[in-house]
């Protein structure tokens, strides 16, 4: 009798574990729209770098992430970036991709990224989530450079590894959060992404959404990049939304 009560135990915690991870298997979609400043130079690898009159633009965001109760396997996030902004330069005198450009020139900075992040949920409670891991930003951008009758363009299409936090500090029983998302270049140590910022997190019967406002900053500093040097700041606030599944 004793060993038909403890057979049944077990059995009904392993259907009971079971039930709940095929529950707990979770998704995350989101938007972030980015009122941001572009400062910085650009050139060709071993030329001078130019500079260029930028103003602000809106640029934007948005990410799928897929988190499960798997041991050992991370969890998976993609996000797109859309950053790129037109620029002027009055008086010019420099060459770009082969081209001598004088005079009155307009560039064209695409700095547009897909961030691949693979990580793991160090911390997931009530108050406080921490998540550590790695992530690839493949960059798909280009740099251009015309003037009144001539442009030249150089694709920006290399990766970056980079490391990857994220945490978040809840208070529960207000839905109030503060946030912080760190990505730090790893063969490229002088670029970064992160942002910063608070949150409001309305619960529902099937989703969570989650409003974020903040700021957020991305450096992009490198050297014989896709045959390009760069030393270029996106920065501004942004605003955006979550919805958890």
């Amino acid at each position: 009798m004793k060993k038909t009560l403890l057979a049944s135990a077990v059995l009904g915690c392993l259907m009971a574990t079971s039930a709940q991870a095929a529950t707990v298997v979770g998704f995350k979609i989101g938007g972030d729209y980015w009122r941001a400043d572009i400062s910085g130079t650009f050139s060709d690898k071993g030329q001078p770098q130019q500079g260029f009159d930028y103003s602000s633009s809106a640029q934007g965001s948005y990410w799928i992430a897929v988190e499960h109760p798997l041991p050992f396997i991370p969890n998976l996030k993609v996000r797109e970036n859309s950053l790129d902004q037109k620029g002027s330069l009055a008086n010019a005198d420099f060459s770009f991709n082969g081209h001598d450009f004088t005079g009155n020139v307009t560039s064209y900075t695409d700095l547009s990224n897909t961030d691949f992040v693979l990580y793991y949920e160090l911390l997931d409670n009530d108050i406080l989530s921490l998540d550590l891991g790695a992530a690839y930003k493949l960059m798909n951008g280009s740099l251009r450079v015309q003037d009144a009758g001539h442009p030249e363009e150089k694709d920006v299409d290399s990766g970056i590894v980079m490391g990857y936090a994220s945490t978040h500090v809840s208070m529960p029983g207000l839905g109030l959060f503060g946030f912080a998302d760190l990505m730090l270049g790893v063969n490229e140590s002088n670029v970064h992404d992160y942002a910063i910022g608070l949150g409001w997190e309305f619960d529902g019967v099937a989703v969570d959404t989650r409003v974020r406002v903040g700021y957020r900053e991305f450096a992009f500093d490198v050297n014989n990049f896709s045959g390009i040097s760069a030393d270029t700041k996106f920065d501004g606030y942004f605003a955006g939304v979550e919805i958890d599944f």
